[in-house]
């Protein structure tokens, strides 16, 4: 049996959804308030004492392990960052590099300090495209490499650890991460097993909504119902290149900010 890896993503946690990160309908579902971030931490603590870190993986190794992920770069990093801290725990942030310092998102002195705190920062590219894997593979690669050169001239080590922008991903989308240096990339996909892309290593994960209940939190920490969420994505997917020219109205629409 080989390693499995249970996931969670995350976003903003805020009790004001206007201050932090994306400022459209597709992000709401995915801002949790402070008082439910608490909920849903002390529900992976019921399954986890120790969220792992994806460096810290021993991969030939058969077992369960759950990770936590924040993608985006909002400004309410700072405040997950140290909320996991009074926990022990560290998680992976993933900073969409030409949003550091805007409104709502974090400041280069805010990912200094979280690194610092020992959670790992990683890109979640450039510049957000909402469909990623519409890219051309130069542009794949130009919005991996300007990301992953950002952080890791502001942290002086490599950034070797990615989370592809929207969930839309596809063989192109993965080769291009790898083929810019990054030895682990995070899907949207509810995948428990890791698999390879060359020289990278790919993660599937659940992305958390904030009417997920600490319930189903636990559940999925504890590895259950990702079958059925994969094929659900799955069968999205499907629809989405069945029908691409209705999929990027909705995407359109679903990104316009107010």
């Amino acid at each position: 049996m080989a390693v499995s890896i249970a996931a969670l993503g995350y976003h903003d946690v805020t009790d004001d959804r206007t201050t932090s990160g994306f400022q459209r309908p597709g992000a709401w579902p995915y801002k949790l308030t402070r008082h439910g971030f608490d909920e849903h931490i002390w529900a992976i603590a019921s399954v986890t004492s120790q969220p792992i870190l994806v460096e810290h993986v021993v991969w030939d190794a058969p077992g369960k392990q759950v990770m936590l992920t924040f993608d985006d770069g909002g400004a309410s990093a700072p405040y997950i960052g140290e909320t996991l801290m009074r926990h022990g725990w560290r998680a992976h942030f993933f900073i969409t590099t030409g949003l550091i310092g805007t409104p709502g998102f974090v400041d280069a002195a805010a990912i200094r300090a979280l690194r610092e705190q020992g959670h790992i920062i990683g890109s979640h590219s450039h510049s957000h495209p909402d469909i990623f894997r519409d890219l051309t593979p130069r542009r794949m690669r130009e919005e991996w490499v300007q990301s992953r050169d950002r952080l890791s001239d502001l942290l002086g080590e490599p950034c070797v650890v990615a989370s592809v922008p929207g969930g839309d991903i596809s063989t192109g989308v993965l080769r291009s991460a790898a083929e810019a240096g990054y030895s682990f990339v995070f899907t949207s996909e509810p995948d428990l097993r890791p698999f390879a892309q060359g020289t990278c290593r790919v993660l599937g994960r659940v992305v958390v909504k904030a009417s997920h209940t600490p319930d189903q939190v636990a559940r999925l920490a504890r590895g259950e119902g990702w079958e059925q969420a994969l094929f659900l994505r799955r069968l999205r997917t499907s629809l989405t290149r069945a029908l691409p020219g209705l999929y990027r109205q909705y995407v359109a629409f679903r990104t316009q900010a107010p």
